[in-house]
């Protein structure tokens, strides 16, 4: 197991291996992403060869990755009438890239979250693989993420210990009055992500389970932002205290992938540098691992960053303090 001194927590892996009938899937010999007979995306090998990735990140100086699903195959695992077994399949392909990698690769998976008991299994089945955690959308179908039908799917993971990476759906989509580029990915992943981060802080959920980590996309969208009028709002229509949700806003975690370094500032200050996590999207954005790092430089305490993706997956308690090596009991 190589020395942990940089842990990328955002970024993506789908592969060859995934394949299930009428899901999105990989067509590794053209490079793309299809949904149906249309071509969702184009992507780069990065995204299911594993050597390649390993030889990407040392390049960046990455010693670790945290890779979860490509968000859409995410989303379709949640979407109402798809087979539970689609997340079976997707989670044993992120387990096996994980377990080729050398230990330098940790997986979270996806799950059916149209069902919630099958989703809790699934869980579950996650953590016996290997996986630390899930992906969720910033939104399940039409639930947001304090709806009362996910209770049990926030009571598993609490009871489990398990990271929970919160992730905008539908590239942004439907969430503001105008769509296309640039407003989708611009505006509206952020405002989404703002939203479920919102309903995780005065939707009750954070009160209800006290030992949950949830760390969110793209530095918490605008959340970080607009907490300030959400506080003052809630204070107005509640007798909420606010001390209450500066807590809990300070129990989540953001990744620092802002693409301005004047950014990272605010995000230390409103969860504190012990909640910030590096995060690259790799491989959707090329050269972002390294920039990512880069980036790092500006945080007043960039060592941290390394600490903060362990305590986020759960292993903060099982580190190896010479040479900082990962020793999961688990496994």
């Amino acid at each position: 197991m190589p020395p942990v001194t940089a842990v990328d927590v955002h970024a993506h892996y789908l592969g060859t291996d995934a394949n299930f009938p009428g899901a999105p899937r990989l067509d590794a010999e053209h490079g793309r992403i299809l949904r149906g007979d249309e071509v969702f995306r184009r992507v780069q090998p990065m995204l299911w060869d594993v050597p390649l990735r390993l030889a990407e990140m040392d390049r960046a100086g990455i010693s670790h990755q945290v890779v979860s699903p490509v968000p859409v195959t995410m989303e379709h695992a949640c979407a109402p009438g798809t087979d539970s077994a689609y997340a079976r399949v997707m989670n044993d392909s992120i387990a096996a890239a994980c377990a080729s990698s050398g230990g330098r690769l940790l997986g979270l998976g996806c799950l059916p979250l149209h069902d919630v008991d099958a989703a809790v299994a699934e869980l579950a089945r996650c953590r016996r693989i290997g996986l630390r955690g899930v992906e969720i959308g910033t939104r399940v179908s039409d639930l947001d993420l304090d709806a009362p039908a996910l209770n049990d799917f926030w009571a598993a993971c609490d009871a489990t210990g398990s990271a929970v990476f919160v992730h905008p759906v539908e590239g942004g989509r439907g969430v503001l009055r105008r769509a296309g580029a640039p407003y989708d990915l611009g505006l509206g992943m952020l405002t989404d992500t703002a939203i479920a981060a919102a309903a995780l802080v005065f939707g009750g959920v954070l009160d209800r389970y006290e030992r949950l980590r949830v760390g969110l996309a793209h530095g918490c969208g605008s959340f970080p932002w607009a907490y300030p009028r959400l506080r003052l709002a809630a204070g107005l229509t509640s007798d909420r205290d606010p001390a209450d949700s500066d807590r809990h806003v300070r129990r989540l975690y953001a990744d620092t992938l802002v693409f301005d370094d004047e950014h990272l500032r605010l995000l230390v200050h409103r969860f504190g540098a012990q909640r910030l996590l590096l995060g690259s999207d790799a491989p959707f954005f090329p050269g972002q691992m390294t920039r990512s790092m880069r980036s790092a430089e500006a945080l007043p305490e960039p060592g941290l960053l390394a600490r903060n993706a362990l305590d986020f997956l759960g292993l903060a308690d099982v580190i190896v303090n010479e040479g900082e090596h990962i020793h999961d009991p688990d496994q």
